[in-house]
């Protein structure tokens, strides 16, 4: 009786360790997808070209391929340092649409 209570309770055990693992597995698999329409309908400043951007489809079709040329990972633009705001904005005058 003894042996399958310590049995039972290592199982409790590596259940409790290992359960935060797999939930915080799970929400960062997660994560992505909800950050991708974070950024939809905002309108953005860009103080160095004294202008403003709506951040619509169009843009955040141009921000990943900007993400792809500079070799970064997805990160929501609203949650990047201005630095690195104003990092994209400069690029993007460099690369305007060609309707």
């Amino acid at each position: 009786m003894h042996r399958g209570h310590r049995f039972v309770s290592s199982l409790f055990l590596a259940a409790t360790l290992v359960a935060p693992t797999g939930l915080l597995a799970t929400s960062a698999y997660a994560q992505p997808a909800q950050e991708e329409h974070h950024d939809k309908d905002h309108r953005y400043y860009d103080e160095n070209h004294k202008d403003y951007h709506e951040w619509d489809e169009h843009e955040d079709a141009a921000y990943r391929k900007y993400l792809k040329e500079q070799r970064k990972t997805y990160r929501a633009f609203d949650k990047m340092q201005a630095k690195q705001q104003q990092e994209y904005w400069n690029w993007r005058h460099e690369h305007p649409d060609h309707d």
